[in-house]
């Protein structure tokens, strides 16, 4: 399979994703035909793989490369004698936070009839937005932790819980503006902080010394069937919770996990959990759930549509499955204008 992989973004975690591209290169190798980079500017440009390191970007070398145009079926340099399209199969979606998440980019791949491998729009919404979450888990009956959303400082609404609480941007990955409040009088000000980053916040209870896990997967199709493959579940050896610098970190590792010491049955209910998310919405993704446990029982955490170098570490054989993911096939819609003839006829 020859791959197209589009990183960076106008987003908090742009450099998140250029890390994670250059992950990924390491893993892929020469699968991956062709590098689109998109800017803050939202320029898009095609960067040879020798140039995949991250000071090329950071110091701006990336705009002496050949900018490109998303157009019908793909990606076009512009040169003397015209348009030429971007050699590759499969594009990889691995812009993380707004653009890549959010559902901008999976329109315009969807409209311009370029085939990808990363979450749909209306995937993206529900799982970049996590009060939307939220409401998926609860509409299949999935634990969640309680929680208050905010779109403004009521700090009434915060009366109904107890202390210690951790206050997240409804709409940012990566830890960006994650913070605790341990009592009432830090309110006001993490509040503050929170409100930088974004116009929504969801506060919920802080579970200290919780257990966390890491689950990714997704629909394959193999021998002509359509089947789950689940990754290793991860137990994530961690503090109270990761910072922005240590996700950072995180995103850009090569190597493979170990496996977390569970009870088979709890690795059932992650399994079952994690299927009634992904089908049918994220079809065509590999995405990563992060659970809880409490006392026996799991809990969502957040849905990540395009985790970090698309969690190809927690994978025995990443390189197969990438290869089988299922994409979505469109429904072909026929343009007959046999309703205007029929009005023509009639005058």
């Amino acid at each position: 399979m020859d791959y197209g992989l589009l990183f960076g973004g106008q987003s908090f975690e742009h450099e998140i994703s250029i890390v994670s591209a250059i992950a990924l290169k390491e893993v892929l190798g020469a699968s991956i035909k062709a590098f689109i980079f998109l800017d803050g500017a939202h320029k898009f440009y095609l960067i040879e793989p020798k140039d995949m390191r991250a000071p090329f970007f950071s110091r701006g070398q990336y705009k002496k490369c050949p900018e490109i145009t998303l157009k019908m079926h793909g990606f076009y340099t512009q040169g003397l004698l015209g348009s030429k399209k971007v050699a590759f199969n499969t594009l990889i979606n691995l812009i993380h936070g707004a653009d890549g998440e959010d559902g901008k980019l999976a329109s315009l791949l969807d409209f311009f009839s370029v085939k990808f491998i990363g979450p749909r729009v209306e995937a993206s919404v529900l799982s970049f937005n996590k009060h939307f979450t939220k409401m998926l888990a609860k509409e299949k009956g999935i634990n969640t932790l309680p929680y208050v959303f905010l779109n403004n400082h009521n700090e009434h609404n915060l009366k109904s819980m107890d202390y210690p609480l951790i206050v997240k941007p409804n709409r940012l990955g990566s830890s960006l503006g994650i913070g605790v409040i341990k009592e009432e009088r830090e309110v006001a000000f993490l509040l503050d902080e929170v409100f930088e980053f974004d116009s929504e916040v969801l506060i919920e209870p802080f579970k200290e010394g919780v257990k966390e896990y890491n689950l990714a997967g997704c629909k394959i199709q193999e021998k002509g069937e359509s089947v789950f493959v689940f990754s290793t579940i991860e137990e994530p050896q961690k503090k109270a919770f990761l910072s922005f610098e240590e996700k950072y970190l995180d995103f850009g590792r090569t190597a493979k996990v170990a496996r977390a010491e569970l009870s088979p049955v709890l690795e059932e209910k992650m399994h079952a959990v994690f299927q009634a998310l992904y089908d049918p919405l994220f079809v065509g993704a590999i995405i990563r759930c992060d659970f809880f446990v409490i006392g026996n029982e799991v809990y969502l955490n957040e849905i990540n549509p395009i985790p970090g170098s698309l969690a190809h570490y927690l994978f025995e054989d990443f390189a197969h499955i990438l290869e089988r993911v299922q994409l979505p096939k469109p429904t072909p819609i026929p343009i007959t204008y046999n309703y205007i003839n029929r009005i023509q006829k009639a005058k």
